[in-house]
């Protein structure tokens, strides 16, 4: 069963109170202009936010990957999604109540979003590429160091790709606010 599929069979979203914390984090992000729900534009405007902190000209080989990337998650969920112009918090996390079963399709995405934000391609993230994740994803300088600490699973200086698909599953798919995946999309404050 696809992942789209998978997710249109659940109707209402079993997310943990937590795990709907930690994603409304990442929705409300990518919803700059705050009107509820995200749209294409969300997604363009995304790639555009990296692609510029990163000084790369449109239409380049990275700017095409990073728009490719950020197109690829809108085509998913608009797909999952009762309205396929508008997705709501709920169509997210429909899909994220489907992942635990989707590996590969996971693992897939961590590939590819590791592919984009190692923009040096030594197939490592390093504190630079990483702080530059989350500038472009949260629209505004911030500082990672705490947290690139706390990803960086085996103190090496650097996430390998093993070390980053196994955070962005813990993310995604779990549940458990100790987990360092919980903070691959940087800081927030948990739920009391």
């Amino acid at each position: 069963m696809s992942l789209v599929a998978l997710a249109r069979s659940h109707h209402d979203p079993m997310a943990s109170d937590f795990q709907r914390y930690k994603v409304a984090g990442v929705f409300t992000a990518m919803d700059t202009d705050r009107r509820g729900h995200l749209i294409k534009a969300d997604f363009e405007a995304l790639a555009a936010r990296w692609t510029t902190l990163r000084g790369a000209r449109p239409n380049t080989g990275s700017a095409d990957r990073l728009q490719a990337i950020m197109l690829g998650w809108w085509s998913a969920l608009s797909a999952a999604a009762a309205d396929d112009e508008h997705v709501g918090l709920d169509d997210v996390l429909t899909v994220v109540d489907a992942l635990p079963t989707m590996t590969e399709a996971m693992d897939a995405t961590a590939d590819a979003m590791f592919e984009a934000i190692d923009e040096s391609a030594d197939n490592h993230i390093s504190r630079a590429e990483y702080r530059q994740l989350i500038e472009a994803w949260n629209g505004r300088p911030t500082d990672t160091d705490e947290i690139f600490d706390l990803l960086d699973l085996d103190g090496d200086g650097h996430l390998s790709h093993e070390e980053f698909r196994a955070l962005w599953r813990q993310f995604w798919a779990g549940d458990d606010p100790a987990a360092p995946g919980t903070w691959v999309f940087g800081r927030f404050e948990l739920p009391v």
